[in-house]
C-alpha cells in the first residue's frame, strides 16, 4: 500500500466533493435523526439537524433561518447563502414541507 499526503484544506474539499455525491436513504422521517438537512416549506427555508421527530414535528439544533439562500445551487453545493440568522432549536411542522436537501456542510453559526 502506498501512502499520499496532502494538506488539511485539501482534505477538506476532497472530502465535501466526495459527500456532494452522496446518496441519503430515507425509508420514514425517523431516518432523518442525526442527519443536516436544508428544509423548504411553504412560508419559509430553514437549516439543521434533525435531533427528533414528534408526531408531525422535526426538531432541528443549531438550526437557522434562511432569508435568502441566494444561487441555490450555490448554496446546495457549497453551502454558500446570503442572508441567515441562527435560531437555536427550532420545530418544523413535516405538513408544511414542500421539499428538503442534505445538508453536507457546517451549520451557519453567524448572522449574516
Amino acid at each position: 500500500m502506498k501512502t499520499i499526503k496532502i494538506s488539511e484544506e485539501t482534505y477538506e474539499k476532497i472530502k465535501e466533493q466526495l459527500n456532494e455525491n452522496e446518496v441519503v436513504d430515507i425509508t420514514n422521517f425517523d431516518d432523518l435523526i442525526g442527519k443536516k438537512f436544508l428544509f423548504r416549506t411553504v412560508t419559509y427555508h430553514v437549516v439543521g439537524q434533525v435531533i427528533k421527530r414528534l408526531g408531525n414535528f422535526l426538531v432541528l439544533s443549531s438550526a437557522s433561518w434562511v432569508a435568502d439562500s441566494g444561487r441555490f445551487m450555490q448554496a446546495i453545493k457549497d453551502g454558500t447563502l446570503n442572508e441567515v440568522e441562527p435560531a437555536g432549536q427550532v420545530f418544523v411542522n413535516l405538513e408544511t414541507v414542500t421539499d428538503f436537501y442534505p445538508w453536507v456542510h457546517a451549520l451557519p453559526t453567524e448572522q449574516k
